[in-house]
């Protein structure tokens, strides 16, 4: 059985620690979404097919799969902190080497790189929430996180836009880096904050002592796995649609009907969290988090089915816009349940935050490769028409297989 409740003693966070987080996290999104927008473009520059650019793509989940086991052993004790400060130095990084990419070993390279930061993201977002905001904000908390990453994800594309005239050149990785020292600004007015706002209960989470050895962590992997099967598979294909729409996405907004609406497709799937933020707290305290991810997936993928059907560029965006309002509210709904487990189970924090981003990975490995090759067989639009139909059927099956309450203290 699990012993100790850390979680008891952390005050929740005060509105100004939490919009310094979301601030940092605004500011990280521009850069993110910036170089992930142009990742398969360059990969498609030296002459990658849309399967080969999945696969690609892929690696980087691969790598970072791999890498959620081992940063149970590599950091003794998650904390938002270090975390953070290593997310930072690979983020620096990850232009470079995919401004100098020209062939497969170096794009693979970039994706290693890629696929580590962005797990050490999840990592650190989910420790400050899980530790420092009490479990009935657990679900708003991520609903605001999600507001300010998908205002930085539905600017970010704009700029792109601009800065592309012809071809992608290094003023595009200059504004990234300029976001990138904004986000790290921040960060470091959060770590102050923080410090002086808790400093007993930073002291005791940055030493909370780790000593597990291999086997001891595999069998918890396999106990909570179980356990937490339902929404990890939940998991699984919320991100398994976005690295599927991610994949395509840009590729289809360059070769939409010619009207010049292309490019706002990528925007009408990001728009929409924008909005759910606001309101998915009142949702899951009255229908609860997972009722309400499994629903809001069951309906977003309907309409998402019927995206084949319509020839107009207008009325695709409209659907999409539509489609992602509802699935944009599984995202914060499933995130706070994973936040409520941190809080209830705070001796296993790093093995539920590695098993969720197990389940980013896994998404985001077969996401690319399914988007690719459904893409090069029977186009980008049937594609995210069959991508539509598969969520109604998975959302279905979970919703009748999950228990009301998963317990992850007697473990």
């Amino acid at each position: 059985m699990i012993r100790g409740t850390l979680a008891k003693d952390v005050r929740p966070a005060g509105r100004s620690m939490f919009y310094l987080l979301a601030l940092m996290i605004f500011f990280w999104t521009l850069f993110d979404t910036m170089v992930t927008y142009v990742t398969p473009l360059l990969i498609e520059k030296y002459g990658f097919s849309t399967s080969a650019i999945g696969l690609i793509i892929t690696s980087s989940s691969i790598i970072g799969a791999l890498f959620d086991f081992l940063i149970c052993k590599l950091f003794t004790n998650i904390n938002f902190r270090r975390v953070f400060l290593v997310m930072f130095l690979l983020c620096s990084i990850y232009p470079l080497i995919l401004w100098q990419a020209n062939g497969l070993l170096l794009f693979l390279v970039a994706m290693a790189v890629w696929g580590i930061y962005y797990d050490l993201y999840g990592f650190g977002i989910f420790n400050f929430i899980g530790r420092f905001t009490a479990a009935r904000d657990h679900s708003s908390s991520f609903g605001l996180v999600q507001i300010f990453r998908s205002l930085g994800a539905f600017i970010a594309p704009l700029i792109v836009g601009m800065l592309i005239v012809e071809n992608i050149d290094l003023q595009l990785f200059a504004w990234s880096w300029l976001f990138l020292a904004i986000s790290f600004i921040f960060f470091l007015l959060l770590i102050s904050f923080v410090k002086r706002r808790d400093p007993a209960v930073y002291e005791k989470l940055r030493r909370q002592p780790r000593r597990r050895n291999w086997l001891t962590e595999l069998h918890l992997w396999k106990k909570l796995g179980r356990r937490m099967l339902p929404v990890l598979l939940l998991t699984f294909f919320l991100f398994f649609v976005e690295a599927f729409i991610w994949t395509l996405g840009p590729l289809y907004s360059t070769t939409a009907d010619g009207s010049g609406h292309g490019g706002w497709f990528i925007s009408a799937y990001l728009l929409p969290a924008l909005l759910v933020g606001w309101y998915i707290g009142p949702l899951t305290k009255k229908f609860g988090k997972k009722k309400t991810a499994f629903i809001s997936l069951m309906i977003g993928s309907s309409i998402l089915a019927t995206f084949a059907l319509w020839q107009s560029s207008l009325m695709v965006i409209a659907i999409t816009f539509i489609a992602s309002c509802f699935m944009s509210a599984s995202f914060p709904a499933i995130d706070g349940a994973y936040a409520d487990y941190i809080a209830e189970a705070p001796p296993v924090e790093g093995e539920i935050e590695g098993l969720e981003d197990m389940a980013f990975n896994a998404g985001y490995i077969f996401g690319p490769i399914s988007a690719g090759l459904l893409g090069d067989i029977i186009s980008i639009p049937a594609a995210f028409s069959i991508l539509g139909i598969i969520g109604v059927i998975w959302s279905i099956i979970l919703y009748a297989i999950t228990p009301a309450h998963i317990n992850v203290k007697k473990i």
